[in-house]
């Protein structure tokens, strides 16, 4: 240090050097960990928006293609069945949510109207027989507004020989529900008018479904695609699983539950399949038995 006139001392050129380069050590280092520390925030954010994105990525994936609680449900079908108010009317619904439980359809009892439900297989023959005796009346039940339909497919008679046949065709009419409800009563015809034999039959193919539904209308890249990856199987085997498993839905003469499953108004059909005047009376006796009652939901 050089010393003053009045003994204090002032630094010296050396000494302003070294605490100049001290100062700029001083903040090199600073800016240095301020660096660092950016770096390291930078570094998290980026981390936290990947895991965020792998994230998303993942509920995405597994909501697409997985488990049962997040199954592909067709729209339209909110009861597990589509309701007809005409032959070429449905009545639209949001699908069932992911995980969620059929909503059973509420209806009016108004001592006129007869709300018919089907559950039935594609592949089962005693349901060949009851629609094709039965469908014109209930066509005109329909026209008339004397009735409404609701048809439930399910699957109990797949098999190695017919190719599972009864899933893949009650997918199939699931994709027509999703994106062509109005259509689905006369494909409903159209499949039992070609129903393959179930003893000897390998079933019809998916090729030739299509080919029936483009017959009545029906041929958009949607439903092909959809028919093709079998969307809907899964809701097919659910909806199944839970009609097996609903007591309400068994036979009490048998204890179980087969196709096809008739009620009318709540009242189960136990009559012929083949004798259209005999389910007609049936429909009339249950309509005037359920008078009007307000509303009710079936099955609970």
């Amino acid at each position: 240090m050089a010393a003053t006139g009045r003994g204090a001392t002032t630094p010296t050129k050396n000494d302003r050097r070294a605490e100049a380069r001290e100062t700029a050590r001083r903040m090199r280092e600073e800016a240095a960990k301020k660096a660092k520390r950016r770096k390291i925030v930078v570094q998290s954010s980026v981390i936290v928006g990947v895991i965020a994105v792998l994230t998303v990525i993942g509920v995405i994936i597994f909501t697409s293609v997985g488990g049962s609680t997040s199954v592909a449900n067709p729209k339209n079908m909110l009861s597990g069945g589509l309701l007809l108010t005409a032959s070429d009317k449905a009545v639209t619904t949001p699908a069932i949510a992911p995980g969620a439980k059929p909503t059973p359809t509420k209806q009016t009892l108004d001592g006129k109207t007869a709300h018919i439900q089907i559950w039935l297989d594609y592949q089962c023959p005693y349901c060949d027989q009851f629609e094709t005796t039965n469908s014109p009346q209930m066509k005109q039940w329909m026209a008339d507004g004397s009735a409404t339909l609701e048809i439930h497919p399910i699957a109990i008679l797949d098999s190695s020989t017919n190719n599972k046949y009864s899933t893949r065709a009650a997918a199939a009419m699931s994709c027509v529900a999703n994106y062509e409800p109005d259509k689905y009563f006369d494909l409903n015809s159209a499949l039992f008018a070609n129903q393959p034999d179930e003893q000897t039959g390998s079933g019809l193919t998916n090729a030739k479904m299509l080919s029936l539904f483009k017959s009545g209308g029906v041929s958009s890249s949607a439903v092909t695609d959809c028919v093709n990856k079998q969307t809907f199987s899964k809701f097919v085997t659910d909806r199944t699983n839970e009609a097996v498993a609903n007591s309400q839905l068994k036979n009490p003469s048998t204890g179980s539950f087969g196709t096809p499953t008739v009620f009318v108004n709540g009242e189960r059909y136990q009559g012929g399949f083949t004798d259209a005047s005999q389910f007609a009376a049936f429909v009339a006796a249950a309509v005037k038995d359920a008078g009007s009652s307000g509303t009710y939901s079936f099955p609970k």
